[in-house]
């Protein structure tokens, strides 16, 4: 019997298995099917009871009314009543009848209908179901499937009995006008579609603004007599969707020409169509089921979104795709069909099917304006505010669509600007559902009136506990009012969404500062030179051009167009270009690691211009991107350092010549990233390379005017260099030309004072320190400059000279915690030339206590000192006090009190001697 039933009513026999079990029953009667018809629920009879308000837990629970829960539960088989066999046997007939080959759930419930005396009929009678009534829902379910007149030739051949009454009843629901023959007849598209336009009486759709340009085009072209199937093309984002919803809520508002009205706008979910389509030639019959009863009901409008998807859907090996099955309906005009996509797509799937391609009329939806996006903010700002529980300002609105606009720039308006808008409202709304302050004040005197009256208890002060008593009861009533007040949402403060909180949302997206500058941010960007001058020694007109850069972006006067700022540091090697960009990260970001670093060494060929920006389409790497487009994309507020450009190819400076000027860059995939909020430093050791020769040491006693003289030609030489190797193009697209000056000794032995520091912050953590004497300091810098690299040997020989010497005695133990090295020098005066016989010696001292801290351990002891006599006194007190003790007591303390402050410091007089007063 059970091979001509279908999977789903296979599925609901061991469905009723379950039931049984769950119930603990060693049988399956009719209860146990109707519980499994239920369970099921995606069945014709699962949508016919649950179309009459009959749900699994109502059945459940007069199951267990009627016949109760077993004592023990039963395992193996499990057998059927003569009643559910019964059951089974009558849907078998009633398909058999009704000419169906197989038999669905829809056959189980009219079996179970037809048998009528079972606990499942009492069961549906008790929850008020009328059993006719369930039949015929379920036979113009049926009916629904099949499509009219099939149904009536089926059910005429049957005889009489349940069949014929199954097809008057069928065609009675068909023929008659209301709310159960609309719904057979669009059975199919509200199993996988949506009816936009009940939706837009229910108003349940969002309310749509502006747009009347395209919804008129829509209309123009629904109302041709062939090809009438409009298909809106734009980018994601755009309201493609929206203008459809729009069009629905046109049609209900009667705002639509007569051709349109009355028109049904669904909308068709080919997930749906395509899932559970198990075997070859489902997915066609159930898209064939759609078709034909939109053309039955000839008032229906279809809507497909990303309709690009049709093409390929269901196809099989040598089978045919949906879009083919629409072809001819759509060439013909039995077919409304409305679709969205987007220009990719339709490039990329519809342009290519010619066929497909002519049978629709391209409407195109471009991006709305700042001032288009601002009133659609305004026309949705009450369903939000309603989701939310907020108030959106207007400024808050225009901040939206204004700083969206121009922060997010791989989306499209008002996508982008009504996400920022939810997100912040959702971000309120989560802040205020901590209880308001209100209500923690009133808690915060509960808590305290209770300690209270415990310790009332405890004291066995019993009134004033009533009172307390009655006090708590008090506020508990005041605290589930205000409780209930709060949870309702009747609490006259509503939070307000301003710009502030847009920006907040805004800056947590891109992490771009877009927040309004604090009076502590202004302070620290006014010292910003301060700031950079820590760790970088000189260089005045570098720190202050990034400065200034960086002081133009945060007070929103930048360029918007164009990158935050762009600079070429060039000068010799090992004067701090690299360093300077490694701070401004750190003072940006907090941390050194947040500098974009490009190593343009890596790329001197021409074709690893691509590991830069993205390889091309078809060439390896393709999906990866490129090392800067990617990181940019993920940081768009960032410093972007391109260390020694010169030995970069010259194809790569063509590329960054848009980035300097625009502020963007097209990566391998087509895609814009914005580098508008990115601050471009290129390094350069251009015409440096003679400087041993036109410069001196540096230590020599030239004079300022000497030195400035040889800055200027070395400046000269530079620029010189630059304009050689560069194109003008490029050069006249960079902001500042910064030429780093060489360092000069006082300079170097700050040097030494920074990097010395490094060395003792690392020294601290093992709780040792180090100081440097001024003639070790001198030494150092002697040794460790160059005048052709820089600074770069002051490390090393810090490194070889203090480092090297330090952990030697770290690990022979001559130097512990706890101990401060003084490095000074030997066998050199300071003064002369020669320095090579110098040594460097390293004392160690014991570090020495901070101050106040000896005062305060000196007070700590003499407090515990107290403390420990005074328990021993009021251990050792006895009792009761005798007058003996208190004399003895007496004579001691005035002998000790005669010889303090008597002059000739003798013994008292032979009459006062113990227990007698002096």
């Amino acid at each position: 019997m059970f091979e001509r039933f279908t999977d789903r009513a296979r599925r609901v026999i061991v469905l009723a298995q379950e039931e049984a079990r769950m119930l603990n029953h060693n049988y399956i009667g009719t209860e146990h099917i109707l519980l499994g018809l239920i369970h099921e629920g995606e069945g014709v009879a699962a949508k016919a009871l649950e179309s009459m308000g009959i749900s699994l837990e109502d059945v459940r629970r007069e199951v267990e009314e009627i016949i109760g829960q077993g004592s023990q539960p039963h395992t193996g088989h499990i057998p059927f009543t003569p009643r559910a066999k019964k059951v089974l046997e009558l849907s078998l007939r009633e398909g058999l009848q009704m000419g169906h080959k197989y038999i669905g759930t829809e056959f189980l419930l009219l079996g179970l209908i037809r048998e009528g005396d079972g606990v499942a009929a009492q069961v549906l009678t008790k929850l008020g179901a009328d059993l006719p009534r369930v039949r015929q829902q379920v036979i113009q379910l049926l009916s629904g499937y099949e499509g009219g007149e099939g149904d009536g030739g089926s059910t005429s051949q049957g005889g009489p009995g349940p069949v014929g009454a199954g097809a008057g009843a069928g065609q009675g629901g068909r023929g008659g006008s209301g709310g159960a023959g609309e719904r057979s007849n669009s059975l199919v598209l509200d199993q996988f579609g949506r009816n936009l336009t009940q939706a837009a009486k229910d108003g349940k759709l969002d309310p749509v603004v502006g747009r009347e340009s395209e919804v008129e085009r829509i209309m123009q072209v629904l109302s041709r007599r062939t090809k009438n199937n409009p298909v809106l093309i734009g980018e994601p984002g755009v309201g493609k969707t929206a203008v459809v919803e729009g069009l629905a809520l046109d049609i209900v508002n009667g705002k639509v020409p007569e051709t349109l009205k009355d028109k049904q706008l669904y909308s068709l979910d080919l997930g749906s169509l395509v899932a559970g389509s198990r075997y070859r030639g489902d997915f066609e019959e159930r898209l064939k089921k759609v078709l034909k009863e939109i053309n039955q009901r000839g008032d229906i409008i279809l809507f497909i979104d990303e309709i690009h998807t049709l093409v390929g859907a269901g196809a099989a090996e040598g089978a045919i795709d949906a879009a083919s099955l629409l072809k001819p309906k759509l060439a013909r005009g039995e077919l409304q069909t409305i679709g969205a996509t987007t220009l990719d797509e339709y490039r990329k799937h519809i342009e290519k099917d010619a066929a497909l391609e002519r049978r629709f009329q391209p409407v195109k939806v471009e991006e709305p304006s700042l001032d288009d996006t601002i009133l659609i903010l305004k026309g949705l700002r009450d369903k939000y505010e309603a989701h939310h529980r907020v108030s959106y300002t207007d400024e808050a609105l225009k901040a939206a669509a204004s700083l969206s606009d121009r922060y997010i720039n791989d989306r499209f308006l008002p996508d982008k600007a009504v996400d920022l808008l939810d997100e912040a409202g959702a971000r309120m709304r989560i802040k205020r559902m901590t209880a308001p302050e209100g209500l923690r004040e009133v808690d915060d005197r509960i808590a305290e009136v209770r300690k209270e009256k415990e310790a009332a208890i405890d004291a066995q002060d019993f009134e004033k506990a009533a009172g307390l008593r009655d006090q708590e009861r008090k506020l508990g009533e005041e605290r589930a009012e205000k409780e209930k007040q709060w949870r309702s949402g009747d609490l006259e403060e509503i939070a307000e969404v301003g710009e502030e909180q847009i920006a907040e949302v805004l800056a947590h997206w891109t992490g771009i500062p877009v927040l309004k500058l604090t009076e502590k941010e202004s302070n620290r960007l006014l010292n910003m030179e301060e700031e950079l001058h820590k760790r970088i020694i000189g260089q005045d007109e570098a720190v202050k051009a990034v400065s200034r850069a960086i002081r133009r972006t945060r007070a929103g006067l930048k360029d918007p167009r164009r990158p935050s700022g762009s600079f070429i540091f060039a000068g010799p090697s090992g004067v701090g270009k690299t360093e300077l960009s490694k701070s401004l990260a750190n003072f940006l970001f907090g941390s050194d690691d947040d500098l974009i670093q490009i190593d343009m060494g890596e790329f001197h060929d021409r074709f690893t211009a691509s590991r830069l920006f993205g390889a091309p389409p078809g060439y390896v790497g393709y999906e990866e991107g490129g090392q800067l487009t990617e990181k940019v994309r993920r940081k768009p507020f960032s410093v972007v350092l391109f260390d020694e450009i010169e030995k970069a190819h010259k194809e790569i400076y063509n590329t960054l010549l848009q980035v300097l000027e625009d502020g963007r860059l097209t990566d391998g995939q087509g895609r814009n990233v914005d580098f508008k909020n990115t601050v471009l430093i290129f390094t350069s050791n251009l015409g440096t390379q003679d400087i041993s020769k036109a410069v001196g040491l540096g230590f020599t006693g030239s004079s300022e005017t000497d030195s400035d003289a040889q800055y200027e030609r070395m400046k000269n030489k530079v620029n010189d260099e630059l304009k050689k190797h560069f194109r003008p193009e490029f050069l006249n697209r960079i902001d500042e030309i910064v030429v780093f000056h060489q360092l000069t000794q006082e300079q170097i032995v700050e040097m030494v004072e920074l990097l010395i520091g490094r060395v003792e912050k690392q020294l601290s953590e093992r709780d040792m320190g180090i100081e440097l004497t001024q003639k070790a300091k001198d030494l150092l810098a002697k040794r460790g400059f160059d005048p052709v690299l820089g600074a770069r040997p002051l490390r090393r020989t810090i490194q070889r000279e203090i480092e090297d010497q330090l952990s030697e005695k770290i690990l022979y133990g001559e130097i512990g915690a706890g101990e401060i090295i003084t490095v000074d020098v030997e066998g050199w005066d300071g003064e002369s030339k020669d320095n090579s016989s110098a040594t460097f010696t390293f004392t160690p001292r014991p570090r020495p206590l901070p101050e106040g801290t000896f005062d305060e351990e000196l007070e700590n002891l003499e407090d515990t000192a107290v403390r420990e006599a005074d328990e021993e006194a009021s251990s050792d007190e006895p009792d009761t006090i005798s007058p003996d003790v208190l004399g003895e007591s007496g004579s001691d303390s005035a002998a000790d009190s005669h010889n303090d402050d008597g002059d000739d410091g003798n013994p008292p007089p032979a009459g006062a001697g113990a227990g007698q007063p002096l």
